[in-house]
């Protein structure tokens, strides 16, 4: 398998959701039926394994990326409470209300608003929310 066809190969690989342990099986699997007469060259086997640490290590960040982006947003939701915020309805209107609650859903924060005549609007995204007084 040629270098540059490995890169192509890890990325769709990282896609369907194998990791280090699946791909370094595939290498072992190549290196048993390769052609003993054509054997892999050295600095090709050295340059997949490579390869295969660096993928590993980029999900790995992505992993820590992903925890800290969720973390952000609980964080800025949190200091929400108590705050008069504008809305964007999907009519294209614009509800106020002061921040009354926060609620998690599938991990995603969601706070409540409680506008002037009382009535309570529950499941509002952070990016729904175009302004915070």
């Amino acid at each position: 398998m040629a270098t540059s066809s490995i890169s192509s190969a890890t990325a769709n690989l990282q896609g369907a959701g194998l990791g280090l342990q699946d791909l370094l099986k595939i290498l072992l699997t190549q290196l048993q039926y390769q052609d003993p007469l054509k054997p892999m060259d050295n600095q090709e086997f050295v340059a997949q394994i490579a390869q295969f640490s660096a993928l590993e290590a980029n999900q790995q960040l992505n992993n820590k990326v992903d925890q800290l982006l969720s973390i952000q947003s609980t964080t800025q939701t949190i200091g929400m409470i108590g705050k008069t915020v504008d809305v964007s309805n999907g009519n294209g209107g614009v509800v106020s209300g002061v921040v009354s609650a926060l609620s998690f859903t599938n991990g995603d924060p969601q706070i409540t608003i409680k506008q002037s005549d009382g009535t309570l609007v529950p499941g509002i995204t952070l990016g729904q929310i175009s302004a915070v007084r």
